[in-house]
């Protein structure tokens, strides 16, 4: 505590009031044109100061120690002579935080201290908290966005090829969630691809997105037939079970193209079906089918078998892949919407020169009111020519 006061006697009686309360230092500045320096030095939690002094006013004091950055939230108890309601609304409205006539009983002198220190270091203590909440949440951030440019980077190369052409959207979440796909080549005459989501959001879930997708594009699942998309859900279910793993799972479609049969060998685990849309070759309307996802989700149960399903794949197919971050949306109304309008939205023919992934990107973000995307945005196209 910092008492300013040109009288000595007036601080000797502050001081012996003061004298056997332990947890109150006492510190006097009798030079008023002194007292900012003093109180940068000493950093009191409250500042007990006169309103009337030859060097210096009072009032004017309290205007400065207010307009000073490290006085400016130090509690300030103005000591006066006089009880008049005039001086007490100048004193306040210029900052001061009591007011005070001396001198006051040592009770209550005490008490006003301790109830303004107290309310100080709160202070203090809470915003020393907000500051390195700040500083958590910006290395957080921080680490997210390394995380997302490190998923980023893992995601393919779009290829063509006389048999597949792919495209790809990817959307991260503010706070990036579990989303990573892949395809590739098993031999010479099946194409792999998948997409799998974590559950959560941030840098846990997508670092065991990575693992099973470096896994399935590695192909390192002893014993496994990865041209047999049932077998491949069943290796990764107990190559990732969620007591091994945080507690944590995944969802996945997985479908192995062969280009000479043109069977389309394909499995899930708890992930939205897969869209298969289809021209007829004699020009009849565009359909739309639902490759169910037929497992629970990824890690849950060891030793599942996950069944496999097979669908031929007429020419000039195109296979989509996508994650719930695509399909569950929230309206501004709150409402979700309607998983009906996103199989419609997705069976549209295009316009001439009209991208199907920039088209359903941009609705996306219509139906949410032009808000960003609560869950990662991923979307990949296989057309099977």
């Amino acid at each position: 505590m910092l008492l300013i006061d040109d009288q000595q006697i007036v601080a000797e009686a502050v001081r012996r009031m003061l004298a056997s309360e332990t947890d109150i230092d006492f510190f006097y500045c009798s030079d008023p044109t002194q007292a900012l320096t003093t109180a940068r030095e000493i950093s009191p939690t409250v500042i007990l100061q006169d309103l009337v002094m030859p060097e210096l006013d009072g009032l004017l004091l309290v205007k400065f120690f207010r307009a000073n950055s490290s006085t400016r939230d130090v509690p300030l108890i103005v000591l006066s002579s006089k009880e008049e309601p005039i001086t007490k609304a100048k004193a306040f409205g210029l900052g001061a935080s009591d007011y005070l006539v001396k001198l006051p009983d040592r009770v209550e002198l005490v008490a006003r201290i301790r109830h303004h220190s107290l309310g100080y270091i709160h202070l203090l203590q809470r915003d020393e908290a907000f500051r390195q909440l700040r500083e958590s949440q910006q290395a957080l951030a921080e680490d997210v966005a390394q995380a997302e440019k490190y998923v980023i980077s893992l995601l393919p190369k779009r290829i063509q090829t006389d048999d597949v052409v792919t495209d790809w959207r990817f959307v991260p979440s503010a706070f990036l969630g579990g989303d990573s796909f892949g395809y590739h080549w098993v031999d010479g005459d099946n194409f792999a691809c998948y997409l799998l989501d974590v559950c959560g959001h941030g840098v846990k879930s997508a670092l065991l997105s990575v693992s099973a997708m470096n896994v399935l594009r590695a192909q390192s699942l002893p014993g496994c037939n990865f041209r047999d998309a049932g077998e491949v859900i069943s290796a990764l279910n107990n190559a990732f079970l969620m007591e091994q793993h945080n507690n944590m799972y995944f969802t996945i479609w997985y479908g192995v193209y062969n280009r000479i049969t043109r069977v389309l060998n394909y499995a899930g685990a708890g992930h939205p079906a897969a869209l298969l849309i289809s021209q007829p070759p004699e020009g009849g309307p565009t359909t739309c089918r639902q490759l169910e996802s037929n497992g629970p989700v990824n890690g849950m149960m060891e030793d599942f078998p996950y069944p496999g399903e097979t669908v031929t794949i007429e020419p000039g197919s195109t296979l989509y892949l996508y994650s719930d971050g695509v399909c569950e949306l929230h309206m501004p109304d709150g409402n979700m919407w309607p998983y009906s309008e996103f199989i419609e939205a997705m069976s549209q023919p295009l316009a001439l020169g009209e991208n199907a992934l920039d088209r359903i990107q941009a609705l996306g973000r219509r139906i949410q009111g032009g808000k960003p995307f609560l869950d990662d945005f991923s979307i990949l196209e296989v057309l099977l020519k």
